[in-house]
């Protein structure tokens, strides 16, 4: 469906089932040029089984309209924006790559709106090396086959995920040229790379989270190596917090690479 966030329309899947106020609601937020489709299983399972999902196209990406954040506080507004305009008093936010400081932001700035919060892939800080900044600008599809080698660890999922065969690095690459394509004001794939670059309050922000955190990573990871998120875990301890660290058998793409075990430990954290 969409919702008008901030005078924009902004996209969420909701796994087919229609917004219940009665129900807890989980709030899905995709990394650097992806959009929704990303978090197909897990997404869906949560819709079937008595979740509210909103499974967002960040603004100015795929299916949604306005401006492209241009840093982790604008996404992190249109998150705000999104329970604001649906009267959602609180919601899990479970965020990938790029997602998951935006989820982080989100936490900080309103913790008592934020009842779960899920980072997968994450890390802090999260660095984007100079020549894939500038190649994501000048050369895009050589960034995208820089990312797609650097983020996958296999060559096909389990047939939970996309259907048995599903050759991963070609569909993540006609995803990430779709995305880039639905933008034709900016280049949402440099944009989305400096706010990950530049995002300096990673333990800050974990400072004034409230609610229990889980890390969600794939050990075989070369964009977010699991101990990229130790800083991270360290501040979440050093604030009380509840933390679940799990790991899944999967690169950084790891909602298709690992689809269960990462709906495993989603389920756990959420149950």
């Amino acid at each position: 469906m969409k919702i008008e966030v901030n005078g924009h329309p902004l996209y969420a899947y909701t796994g087919g089932k229609p917004f219940n106020p009665a129900q807890p609601t989980a709030v899905f937020i995709h990394g650097v040029l992806n959009d929704h489709s990303v978090w197909i299983l897990q997404s869906r399972w949560l819709a079937h089984h008595g979740w509210n999902v909103l499974a967002i196209d960040q603004p100015g990406h795929g299916r949604s309209a306005g401006p492209c954040p241009q840093n982790v506080a604008d996404a992190s507004a249109a998150v705000l924006g999104l329970l604001d305009a649906l009267s959602i008093r609180q919601a899990a936010l479970v965020g990938h790559s790029f997602g998951s400081l935006i989820a982080l932001h989100t936490a900080a700035a309103e913790p008592e709106r934020v009842s779960h919060l899920v980072l997968v892939g994450t890390a802090f800080p999260m660095r984007v090396s100079p020549a894939l900044l500038d190649a994501s600008l000048q050369q895009p599809d050589k960034a995208i086959a820089m990312v797609n080698t650097f983020s996958h660890s296999t060559l096909s999922p389990p047939p939970s995920a996309l259907g048995p065969g599903t050759w991963l690095y070609g569909g993540s690459a006609a995803l990430m040229r779709r995305v880039l394509a639905s933008n034709t004001a900016e280049n949402v794939f440099h944009t989305g790379f400096k706010a990950c670059d530049s995002y300096a309050d990673g333990e800050a922000d974990m400072a004034r989270v409230r609610c229990p955190v889980a890390f969600i990573l794939g050990e075989r990871d070369q964009m977010t190596p699991p101990k990229a998120a130790q800083s991270l875990v360290k501040a979440a301890r050093a604030a009380g917090l509840t933390v679940n660290v799990a790991t899944v058998p999967a690169g950084h793409s790891l909602m298709t690479e690992a689809p269960e075990e990462t709906l495993a430990a989603l389920r756990q954290v959420l149950a």
